[in-house]
């Protein structure tokens, strides 16, 4: 029985829900708003209507636990350098056939099974291992919102950065209530245009996304956007400037926007994407006015680096998530032209 499930340390009551009538509930953590029966869960599995309350079923159910750079996000404009302790659960709201991280997006949870962490924990690893922040990625953070809320709490409290790196699908509800607990970096996945999101992903509305883009910003998140560009999904020229135009108008030409390489994963076995369609992004993107845009997952490339936007001068050299060579002053400025990089946080020496 569903109830039976109450017993387990990793189900707990969710935040973000209303009560419906006739036991039935409706979800407001993602903005698929799932009405879900008595005894059902929702589309992402990892909620359950349990006597006419809605419970998640993840909370503090780790599939994954590490210190990784910060880069590997990709995060270019935030405490470079650093690293940050990551953790993850299970499921997903989305269903990309190209998922590269699929053995945990595609498995539901199991309270049963669950490995459970507390928040404390958390950040206690992380202040022991020297991590400067801590990081929900791996799969859809979203779903993890209750317990990530209170890791963003206590590490605040420590002094720790927090962040997101999700597909920005989630309630304006859920980004308030991460931005009080202290959530102040977000990595936003932008899949392709409308098309895009019809096709492969069930119809649901990148325009939600972009709200999201905004109203993070406007909540002084600090934001950075990524376009995975999938051979024969959204590389089109078309695509690729419907995307540069919307970064533009939605999240400023001052918001990082990451071109990444897809390799086949998944259910998808398309090519790897060409790095020449890498690099037409790059060129949409400078010529639209975007001041940081980036190639990514290509080893070495030239645009895998930092130019100040005002003179062209290269003031930050990666490579493979590594920050070899970091040239602006402490309070981040150009040493050739004097311009301020807007960058969030420190660069770190490792």
């Amino acid at each position: 029985m569903a109830s039976s499930l109450l017993n387990y340390p990793s189900v707990r009551e969710s935040v973000f829900y209303e009560k419906l009538g006739n036991g039935r509930v409706k979800c407001s953590l993602c903005e698929r708003r799932c009405v879900i029966d008595e005894g059902c869960r929702g589309f992402c599995g990892t909620r359950v209507n349990v006597g006419g309350k809605l419970y998640t079923l993840v909370y503090g159910d780790i599939s994954a636990l590490e210190s990784r750079p910060i880069e590997i996000k990709p995060f270019y404009h935030y405490w470079p350098n650093s690293t940050a302790l990551t953790f993850s659960t299970w499921s997903c709201n989305f269903i990309c056939p190209w998922c590269q991280n699929f053995h945990l997006s595609r498995t539901l949870p199991s309270p049963e099974k669950a490995y459970y962490l507390d928040a404390g924990k958390v950040v206690e690893i992380a202040l022991k291992y020297g991590d400067l922040g801590v990081c929900a990625s791996f799969q859809e953070p979203t779903l993890l919102t209750e317990w990530a809320g209170d890791v963003f709490s206590r590490a605040s409290q420590h002094g720790l950065y927090c962040c997101y790196v999700s597909n920005g699908y989630f309630t304006l509800e859920a980004l308030h209530f991460l931005k009080n607990c202290g959530l102040d970096g977000l990595k936003v996945d932008v899949k392709g245009d409308v098309d895009t999101y019809r096709r492969y992903l069930g119809g649901l509305d990148v325009e939600i996304v972009w709200r999201n883009i905004r109203e993070a910003k406007r909540l002084g998140v600090h934001v950075e956007v990524v376009n995975l560009i999938v051979t024969g999904v959204n590389d089109s020229e078309e695509c690729i400037r419907w995307i540069v135009e919307k970064h533009v108008k939605e999240a400023g030409p001052d918001t990082p926007l990451h071109f990444t390489r897809y390799f086949p994963a998944y259910k998808f076995t398309n090519p790897p994407t060409k790095v020449e369609v890498l690099e037409m992004a790059y060129v949409f993107a400078r010529r639209a006015g975007i001041w940081y845009p980036y190639v990514g997952n290509v080893l070495g490339h030239k645009f895998n680096h930092t130019y100040c936007h005002n003179c062209g001068e290269k003031v930050i050299v990666r490579s493979a998530h590594n920050v070899l060579d970091y040239r602006l002053t402490e309070e981040n400025v150009c040493p050739k032209c004097g311009t301020r990089i807007p960058i969030k946080g420190k660069y770190v020496r490792r």
